[in-house]
């Protein structure tokens, strides 16, 4: 097949939006001159599917029309296949999310115009990959942004059904949450290191924000091939509220409360018998223990070149 291009929208993503833009998109996409097929996803692992008959027609190249849980599943459908041709591939996302905290690292225009300039000039950065190994269903899951147990995981879980209003969604639910929030025995093992210890939650970061905008982990670099860790024992309402500034500029990771690491690898134990959920790039995906690593340089994402 001579179609170089396959764009899968989300037609969900931002409460609904992708769909409704759809048309313009198209017609910039056409405009510009891309050659290109496309299709909508009609369920959560559908885009698994579509993304196993394009690699098999010989298409390497993709667009994302979604926001962040859009890129999220399409990143997972290419890396659960295992292309031999994956340093061929490349990604692109024109962003109709809610929250779109990936495209923030990169500073990737929200203007769909702009985003198909960028996509069209195809410069791309190979970005650094999280890999999980949940032990509760065995299953792997990849993610390219932020992954988190504990209160975080909490937090999505609740506000879940309200993620369309982005940051006031998750800030909301935090305060909400943290008071009655119960904290839950973890073993966490990296770097020769072993802290076992009630935690309130462990973030893995690549890139630097999440929770619509906000920056929880410190040195974010997601090419440097290490996870950077935001361990946090503890933390009270009253603290939360003084430090909501924080929260968005980076300065909370700098608080005494939270320790930062780097790794590239580490181990997180369940002792308790209540399972702390676990996220990844905004998603649900488990409970419990399990494994992380990093693939360093593992994908071709399209990004501007500034």
């Amino acid at each position: 097949m001579s179609v170089k291009w396959f764009v899968i929208i989300n037609p969900t993503s931002g409460n609904g939006a992708a769909k409704k833009q759809w048309n313009p998109i198209y017609n910039e996409l056409k405009k510009q001159q891309f050659d290109f097929y496309f299709s909508f996803t009609e369920h959560k692992k559908h885009s698994f599917e579509l993304i196993e008959k394009a690699l098999k027609q010989g298409i390497t190249k993709f667009i994302c029309v979604g926001g962040d849980g859009t890129l999220h599943t399409i990143l997972n459908g290419i890396l659960s296949l295992n292309p031999v041709n994956i340093s061929a591939i490349k990604l692109g996302i024109i962003p109709i999310g809610t929250a779109n905290d990936w495209i923030k690292t990169y500073n990737i225009s929200k203007d769909y115009k702009k985003a198909i300039q960028t996509i069209k000039a195809e410069f791309t950065i190979k970005q650094d990959i999280g890999k999980l190994l949940i032990y509760e269903n065995n299953s792997t899951v990849y993610f390219n942004n932020l992954a988190g147990i504990g209160f975080d995981g909490y937090v999505v879980h609740k506000v879940h059904q309200f993620k369309y209003l982005g940051f006031i969604a998750y800030l909301t639910g935090a305060l909400l949450s943290i008071a009655s929030y119960k904290k839950s025995r973890l073993e966490i093992k990296f770097n020769n290191l072993v802290i076992k210890e009630k935690t309130l939650m462990l973030l893995i970061g690549i890139c630097n924000y999440s929770g619509g905008g906000m920056q929880l982990t410190k040195n974010a670099n997601p090419t440097d091939g290490l996870f950077d860790i935001s361990h946090i024992n503890k933390i009270t309402l009253i603290t939360l509220i003084k430090n909501i500034g924080g929260l968005f500029n980076g300065n909370i990771t700098n608080h005494k409360l939270v320790k930062n690491y780097k790794t590239s690898k580490l181990k997180i134990t369940d002792l308790d018998a209540q399972k702390p959920f676990i996220q990844a790039d905004g998603e649900l995906v488990g409970s419990g223990s399990f494994e992380a690593e990093i693939i360093s340089g593992a994908l071709n994402f399209i990004v501007p070149n500034f």
